[in-house]
């Protein structure tokens, strides 16, 4: 398994990934976005062998904060540390960058969903924090929590 910094056709493997992850990324709206937005973002993909197997992008606010824009591990490698690797190559990123955080947002634990309890789990075991609830920053069935990890 490899992790590296991507710099070509960053929208296709954000689709690519995205859309093979329909529980947490439905919304085809959302998606687009996603897509559109990962194409001016800094991308790291891990690979098995030539098979593109996951993928972070980073959105960087300000000389402070990183935020793990989208991110996302094929389902048949879940589980396997992948994950793990991808949040790895942002966070010694954003230290070289000279951020003093990372942040994500992700749906809350006000709306009960097995699979983003799991995705909360992931963030808080690589050693974010809840740090802000947003519960209308998307809409009212989707409320948001900003969780944050300092560098």
């Amino acid at each position: 398994m490899k992790v590296i910094r991507q710099t070509d056709n960053k929208d296709t493997i954000c689709r690519q990934v995205l859309e093979a992850l329909p529980h947490w990324f439905g919304i085809a709206e959302s998606v687009d976005q996603y897509v559109a937005d990962a194409s001016k973002q800094l991308m790291f993909v891990a690979q098995d062998q030539s098979q593109l197997v996951g993928m972070i992008t980073l959105q960087q606010h300000n000389s402070l904060n990183i935020e793990i824009a989208a991110m996302g591990v094929m389902p048949d490698h879940h589980r396997n540390g992948i994950g793990r690797q991808l949040v790895a190559a942002a966070e010694q990123f954003a230290r070289q960058a000279g951020a003093k955080a990372m942040t994500v947002k992700t749906l809350s634990s006000r709306a009960s969903d097995e699979g983003y309890a799991k995705t909360r789990a992931f963030y808080e075991g690589v050693g974010f924090q809840v740090f802000e609830e947003m519960p209308s920053l998307w809409d009212n069935d989707n409320p948001a929590v900003v969780l944050i990890k300092f560098l």
